[in-house]
C-alpha cells in the first residue's frame, strides 16, 4: 500500500512574538487541512512534536476534541522526520486511512543550552564546551576539510547559496541575499565557522495531511507519493552530536545507513533524485551530507559546489528554499519543512525558486542529536 501526501501547511519560520508555538502549529495544521479540502474531524490519527513550544497533543484544544489517536514524538532535530516515519508506518500497516503530521517550536533567542545529564553524559562533557553544538560541528568539519581537501571558499559558497535561495522564498526567515565578502568577513564563532555559516534556533510550524495513495484523489488532484520514510540511529565509531568519545576507526554515520535503506526500499538510486533537502545545521553539514547520502564521493563536493551542481538550475539542486541557514530551525517543524519544500517543487508550485524541467523525484534528509538521521523519498 502506497502512502500519499495530500495537504501542505506552513506557518512562516522566524519570530512571531504575538503567537505561541502551539498556535503556530495550529495555523500550519489548518493550512494543511485546507490544502487537502478536509477537516480535522476527518483525521484518524496525528503524530507531532515540539521541543520548547509545548506538548503537541495539546493542539486538539485548538483544532477540535475529536478523540483521535494523537502521539507526541520527540527525537531531537530529527523530530519531524520521525513523526512522518510514524505516520507512514501507520498507513502502510493498514491500520489507518488518513491522518495529520505536525511539528512546531518556539525557541528562546541564543544558542541551544542542553544539559549533559539529559543525554547520559557526565558534567565534564559540558565543562569542556562540547555541549555547545557550534563547537562540535566546527571540530567535525575541521577534520573533514583536512581529510578530504575541502576549502574555506566552499564553506562560503554554501552559505551564499543558502541566503540567495532564502531571498526568493516568501516563508523564509532570512530573506536578504549576502555577498561572498559579507559572509567571508563575518565574525568568527567556532573556527572555521562564522556567524553566517550557522542556522539559528527559531519559531514556526509545519503540517502535512497523509493518506492511502488509492484514496488520494478524494483530497487533491496532485498527490505526492511518499515512497519511503526511514529513521536510523548512530553506529559504533561514528562521531555524532554528544558522542562521549571517538573510536580509533571511524564508522559510518547514521545518515549512511538511513540513505542506503531508503534507496533500497524506494527502488531508486541517488542518480534518480531531481531535487534534495539536506540537513544544514551549518554549512559543513550540507557538505558532509552530500557524500553521506550517497550523491557523491567524499571530497567531490569541492568541485561540485564550484561548478554549481547544487544550485537551483544545477544537476542536483540542494536546499532550494535556503535550508536551515535561511529558515532557522524550530526543531519540531524543521524536518517537515524539508518535505513541504520538496512537495512544492514536485507540484511545480515553488515560484521563483522552482527547479526547471518538471522534477519527478525528491529527497529529504534530517539529522539530530544524539546521532539520528531520517530520510524520505518522494515522487509525483
Amino acid at each position: 500500500m502506497d502512502v500519499a501526501i495530500v495537504g501542505l501547511g506552513l506557518h512562516p519560520f522566524g519570530r512571531s512574538p504575538a503567537l505561541t508555538g502551539l498556535e503556530q502549529g495550529a495555523e500550519a495544521a489548518r493550512a494543511a487541512l485546507r490544502d487537502a479540502g478536509t477537516e480535522f474531524k476527518n483525521m484518524q490519527f496525528a503524530f507531532g512534536g515540539s521541543q520548547d513550544g509545548g506538548n503537541a497533543d495539546s493542539l486538539v484544544n485548538l483544532l477540535g476534541l475529536t478523540g483521535l489517536q494523537f502521539t507526541n514524538i520527540w527525537n531531537g532535530c530529527a523530530t519531524g522526520g520521525s513523526s512522518l516515519n510514524a505516520a507512514y508506518s501507520a498507513i502502510k500497516s493498514g491500520q489507518y486511512d488518513v491522518g495529520l503530521v505536525v511539528g512546531f517550536d518556539k525557541h528562546p533567542r541564543g544558542a541551544f543550552n542542553p544539559q549533559p545529564r539529559d543525554w547520559g553524559l557526565d558534567d565534564w562533557y559540558g565543562e569542556t564546551g562540547l555541549m555547545l553544538t557550534t563547537q562540535f560541528f566546527a571540530m567535525k568539519i575541521q577534520r573533514y576539510m583536512h581529510d578530504y581537501g575541502i576549502s574555506r571558499d566552499t564553506l562560503i559558497r554554501v552559505a551564499e547559496k543558502a541566503f540567495r535561495n532564502g531571498s526568493i522564498t516568501p516563508t523564509a526567515w532570512r530573506r536578504t541575499a549576502l555577498s561572498r565578502d559579507e559572509i567571508a568577513e563575518a565574525p568568527m564563532v567556532s573556527e572555521p565557522l562564522n556567524k553566517y555559516m550557522f542556522c539559528s534556533p527559531a519559531e514556526g510550524g509545519c503540517a502535512l495531511v497523509v493518506c492511502r495513495a488509492d484514496i488520494a484523489q478524494r483530497f487533491t488532484r496532485n498527490p505526492i507519493i511518499l515512497k519511503t520514510a526511514v529513521v536510523r540511529s548512530r553506529n559504533y565509531g561514528s562521531f555524532e552530536v554528544f558522542s562521549p568519545s571517538q573510536a580509533p576507526l571511524l564508522g559510518d554515520a547514521p545518515t549512511v545507513n538511513a540513505s542506503r535503506a531508503a534507496f533500497e526500499l524506494a527502488g531508486v538510486g541517488p542518480e534518480d533524485i531531481d531535487v534534495a533537502q539536506l540537513q544544514d545545521t551549518e554549512v559543513g553539514a550540507e557538505i558532509m551530507h552530500m557524500a553521506e547520502n550517497g550523491f557523491c564521493d567524499h571530497g567531490d563536493q569541492e568541485q561540485w559546489i564550484a561548478d554549481g551542481v547544487t544550485e537551483i538550475n544545477g544537476r542536483l539542486p540542494v536546499n532550494t528554499d535556503g535550508g536551515c541557514l535561511a529558515n532557522g530551525e524550530p526543531v519540531g517543524a524543521s524536518g517537515l519543512r524539508q518535505v513541504y519544500e520538496i512537495c512544492l517543487q514536485l507540484r511545480g508550485d515553488a515560484g521563483a525558486r522552482q527547479v526547471p524541467n518538471q522534477p519527478r523525484t525528491g529527497y529529504t534528509h534530517v539529522y539530530g542529536a544524539p546521532g539520528i538521521s531520517g530520510v524520505n523519498i518522494l515522487a509525483r
